[in-house]
């Protein structure tokens, strides 16, 4: 039985990579991070049903609703092209043999898609999963107030802000003799990222190792981006995980949630602060 699931936990790592280069190098899994156990159980793993091999992880996101659950449009619209069943797993661990999964239903943004050098418009980048029944327990994230960022930006007041990124995504490269390789172990995990820049869309995260940040991989898409860190750590998510460096060693991009174009999709589903 161990080794019958070391084989799944692998298979499932390989197809969430796949699915992530095939996705235009949208990412992402947590580096230099750690084991997040019950820190922030309102954040998930999104999952798909695929016929007669059953519940892959894909994704990340977070529980903004008792039935609603944000994460990424190129990882749900991946989902509807396949047409697979989605779900959600709030599991510290995600098993696909014994994982509790929540079933849901999928909506993207209409007007998802990358465009500009390196996706520097506004992909929409966003979407939701209702989930069939509510998540009992868990108490949602917050979402930001409009223009947050921007607010918090004046007289360059984001220099040296630290935010706080979860997701189910693999972990930091090993290097060996062969390609280097991304642990994936079905864990939660957390880690802090550094402020780098603030675009219109865009949240830019450092993830470099030698200034001790970290940040997200593979696997990550459309997990959470919290204000802060530490003792300072808010439960407002102001940004997902979208895209980043091949390797998951420099920067991660994140798409800003606090702005007009995110919010309008967002109140079809939800009651904005």
């Amino acid at each position: 039985m161990r080794g019958k699931r070391r084989q799944r936990r692998t298979a499932i790592a390989a197809v969430g990579m796949a699915f992530v280069l095939l996705v235009a190098t949208p990412a992402l899994a947590i580096t230099w991070g750690q084991f997040d156990g019950d820190g922030h159980p309102n954040v998930g793993a999104m999952v798909v049903d695929v016929p007669e091999t059953g519940w892959w992880h894909v994704c990340s996101g977070t529980l903004i609703e008792d039935d609603v659950f944000l994460t990424a449009a190129h990882c749900t619209q991946f989902a509807e092209a396949q047409e697979l069943q989605v779900g959600v797993s709030f599991d510290p661990v995600f098993d696909p043999e014994t994982s509790a999964i929540i079933r849901g239903t999928t909506h993207t943004h209409p007007d998802f898609g990358f465009s500009g050098p390196g996706g520097t418009s506004d992909a929409h980048d966003i979407a939701v999963i209702v989930l069939d029944e509510p998540a009992a327990g868990i108490s949602p994230a917050s979402l930001p107030t409009a223009g947050l960022l921007d607010q918090l930006n004046v007289g360059n007041g984001l220099k040296d802000q630290l935010f706080t990124v979860v997701g189910y995504g693999v972990q930091e490269p090993e290097f060996g003799e062969g390609p280097p390789v991304h642990p994936y172990t079905g864990e939660r995990r957390v880690a802090v990222s550094r402020f780098l820049a603030l675009l219109p869309s865009w949240l830019q995260l450092s993830q470099v190792d030698a200034r001790d940040d970290g940040g997200s991989c593979f696997g990550d898409s459309g997990g959470p981006t919290f204000l802060g860190a530490g003792a300072q750590e808010t439960d407002i998510v102001v940004s997902i995980t979208s895209w980043g460096d091949s390797m998951c060693v420099a920067t991660g991009t994140t798409y800003r949630v606090d702005t007009e174009s995110a919010r309008a999709f967002l109140a079809q589903f939800v009651t904005l602060p």
